[in-house]
């Protein structure tokens, strides 16, 4: 048997508690491999006990961090981490920079191609879905911070990958407030979300927006309607409702978009007086699937005056008010035919219930404005 490289890394060693020793060095990704390997979960042979602790890459996961690595200058600053068995040793570099709890020196890890994974000296315990993109990437290396701890302990190796993998993630809503203020390549879902958090932003913090303040976000937790309801209802719009014309191959017509929010919502507050500002237990028109089943709405009284460069907020309100009397936001019951009364108050934010509000909203809407103008309906998307 071929005896093994020793690959040598400046590393800093941190104590931090009795018996509790960490390393961080630099390596790169696309080598890390050569001396860690993926513990994936799996059942021993025979006695049916749990082997290994590391799940199955996520192929769209990796896919997206390999497009990110491959744009120009990419970035992560999260440290993957490796457990390494005692064959790998620090050596401590004499006189270099120390303090009371961390030294200077050298990881020392043996590497041998002959080895397969059972037999490399290293697990990734975190990081799995990084470095599998890394070693995928076409670009000629990428460095990775690395931090690691030895231990012969594959139930110590289990433990700190529980630990790693169970801390909270950050709140979807706060992601979501801070995209507007980033332009870097980002996985699709993000990026997908990224335009509709700039528009949703807008309306939260303009002034003249009917939607001021009203929006519960990290920054705003005092709003009261749902950032991801109208996150939601942007989406729809800018899909293959009223907002898609505005959107573009190099920029998005923003003020354009607005134009049509402001007008529109603010023509809802006018008409529905006693469901609008209420919380969501107070009034389902700002419930999820008020917002979203409006939103719809507002799709198709757009393409009612499509032909108008610009819908004034009268325009809206005179559509809306042919349906205040069959809506019930904040009690009695919605007649949604034979068998289907519903209680104000039982309609959930589901896509079940959103679908059954909204398609009732465009039947009533068919039936008291858009064929009493003798315009074809096929666009409402209704019989």
């Amino acid at each position: 048997m071929s005896k093994p490289t020793i690959l040598r890394f400046p590393a800093i060693e941190v104590r931090q508690s009795p018996g509790r020793v960490l390393y961080t060095f630099a390596a790169d990704g696309k080598m890390v491999h050569s001396f860690a390997a993926v513990s994936r979960i799996h059942r021993r042979d025979g006695s049916g006990s749990i082997k290994g602790y590391q799940r199955p890459e996520v192929l769209a996961h990796i896919s997206e961090i390999r497009n990110y690595l491959e744009s120009e200058s990419p970035m992560i600053p999260n440290a993957v981490v490796l457990a390494f068995d005692s064959r790998v040793r620090f050596q401590a570099t004499d006189g270099g920079p120390s303090s009371g709890y961390s030294r200077s020196g050298a990881l020392l890890i043996p590497v041998d191609e002959s080895w397969d994974d059972e037999h490399k000296p290293g697990f990734i315990v975190d990081g799995q879905q990084r470095l599998a993109a890394v070693r995928d990437a076409d670009i000629n290396a990428f460095p990775m911070c690395v931090t690691a701890f030895i231990t012969d302990d594959v139930r110590q190796q289990a433990e700190q990958f529980i630990l790693v993998n169970s801390t909270k993630p950050l709140p979807k809503g706060l992601i979501y407030e801070l995209l507007p203020s980033t332009d870097a390549r980002l996985p699709t879902m993000l990026h997908r979300r990224r335009f509709p958090a700039i528009v949703l932003d807008r309306l939260n913090r303009d002034t003249d927006s009917p939607l001021f303040g009203k929006i519960q976000t990290a920054t705003n937790p005092e709003g009261i309607v749902k950032d991801n309801s109208i996150l939601k209802m942007l989406e729809n719009s800018l899909s293959d409702g009223a907002l898609h014309r505005f959107r573009g191959v190099d920029a998005n017509d923003i003020e354009g978009m607005l134009k049509v929010l402001k007008p529109f919502w603010s023509a809802v507050a006018k008409v529905f007086p006693d469901a609008w500002g209420q919380p969501p237990k107070r009034s389902r028109l700002m419930h999820g699937a008020g917002i979203l089943s409006l939103g719809l709405l507002m799709d198709a009284i757009a393409d009612r005056h499509r032909k108008l460069k610009t819908i004034s907020e009268k325009a809206f309100e005179d559509d809306l008010r042919a349906l205040s009397d069959y809506c019930r936001w904040t009690d009695g019951y919605w007649d949604f035919g034979p068998g289907q009364q519903r209680k104000w108050n039982e309609l959930q934010n589901t896509s079940k219930d959103i679908q059954l509000l909204a398609n009732y909203l465009m039947v009533r809407y068919k039936a008291e404005v858009w064929s009493k103008t003798g315009r074809d309906t096929s666009a409402l998307g209704i019989a």
